[in-house]
């Protein structure tokens, strides 16, 4: 697991060093999803964009690592406000270990692909700053560790 900690966090850092212009922070969802993700958008154009997020959880019973990937079609609504869909896929892997002795039955790890989408409001602020909040469904496709997940998520985003 920590080896596929380290390519995922290679290939988020590799996509940042070759961005010229977008948006770097924080999503954070609720612990049905991941919780608190890393969050980059490249931008292409003036209304398209691409989201990565990498997320973890690490607690007594649940370790788990997740790189999401989101298309966005961008559109205006007045001001500094916009809404944005679109589709998108992630992966990652899980472990679970329920911590009883003497019983291995629920302990359970894996790799997993989930098919996702994404709606969501935004605002940029005259200063490099942008809030948005958004929904994500997920359905998984290959050894899911949840069923199907709608993630409610706050985004805090600096602009560069």
């Amino acid at each position: 697991m920590k080896r596929f900690v380290f390519i995922l966090a290679l290939l988020f850092s590799s996509t940042l060093a070759f961005s010229q212009t977008g948006n770097i922070g924080l999503r954070l969802g609720a612990n049905d999803g991941v919780g608190a993700e890393i969050s980059y958008q490249h931008l292409f154009g003036s209304s398209n964009r691409i989201e990565f997020d990498l997320g973890w959880r690490d607690s007594r019973s649940w370790d788990l690592v997740k790189l999401s990937g989101i298309y966005h079609w961008v559109m205006p609504i007045e001001g500094g406000f916009y809404w944005y869909v679109g589709p998108g896929a992630a992966l990652g892997v899980w472990d679970y270990d329920d911590d009883f002795p003497f019983d291995d039955r629920n302990n359970d790890e894996g790799f997993f692909l989930n098919v996702a989408g994404q709606v969501g409001i935004e605002y940029n602020f005259d200063i490099p700053l942008q809030l948005s909040l958004d929904v994500r469904p997920e359905v998984p496709i290959i050894n899911r560790y949840d069923d199907f997940d709608f993630d409610l998520a706050l985004g805090i985003r600096y602009r560069f």
